[in-house]
């Protein structure tokens, strides 16, 4: 997922960045509301974190004029809580609003949890999917993601553990794996599973 990050303050953008990154997403940075806007009509993004006060263009401003073109998911930062400022947000259209100062954790949390809904490519929504806790295994997409990070497999690995899930719950033996992996015309040492299944 590539993420573009909107904040006047350095620090900021470099903290949320490193966050956002640990995850396994692509981050962009834009420090003010103009480099936002321009940004988003350069490259496309997945999600948009966006602080309200700012030069040149403030983050509510910025949004109106990336929505014209683009329906991207956004997530305002703000140092004002008010009530009346989450409001007139959720009236401009935008998905989430959290309040500075923040954990950058419960940034992250609440950036997984817009994805989960509104990317269509995002692993979680497709249909032919499977999830065992921080596995997620992506049958359509040969994707296999392990606490958000996706896993560097072989093409072998892939079929392996795309099989063992197909199989989920059944004892698998070796001669199993190597008739519906490797095909029955594989001629080679059966311990070859073993180098694939590894704990």
């Amino acid at each position: 997922m590539k993420i573009l990050i909107v904040d006047d303050e350095e620090m900021i953008r470099n903290v949320l960045r490193e966050y956002v990154e640990f995850e396994g997403n692509e981050a962009d940075e834009a420090a003010d509301g103009m480099e936002a806007v321009k940004k988003c009509r350069e490259n496309d993004y997945d999600l948009i974190l966006m602080d309200v006060m700012m030069p040149k263009l403030d983050g509510f401003s910025a949004v109106k004029e990336i929505r014209k073109e683009k329906d991207i998911p956004v997530i305002m930062l703000s140092a004002r809580g008010e009530e009346y400022d989450k409001l007139f947000g959720f009236e401009a259209g935008i998905d989430d609003y959290v309040t500075k100062p923040f954990s950058p954790k419960e940034v992250v949390a609440r950036i997984k949890a817009i994805l989960g809904r509104t990317a269509p490519e995002h692993p979680v929504n497709k249909r032919n999917v499977k999830k065992f806790g921080g596995l997620i295994v992506d049958f359509d997409g040969r994707n296999v993601i392990v606490d958000g990070k996706k896993a560097d497999l072989t093409p072998k690995e892939y079929e392996v553990l795309f099989f063992l899930v197909k199989n989920e719950g059944l004892a698998i033996s070796r001669e199993k794996l190597l008739s519906n992996v490797w095909g029955f015309d594989f001629y080679g040492d059966d311990r070859t599973v073993d180098t694939h299944v590894k704990m």
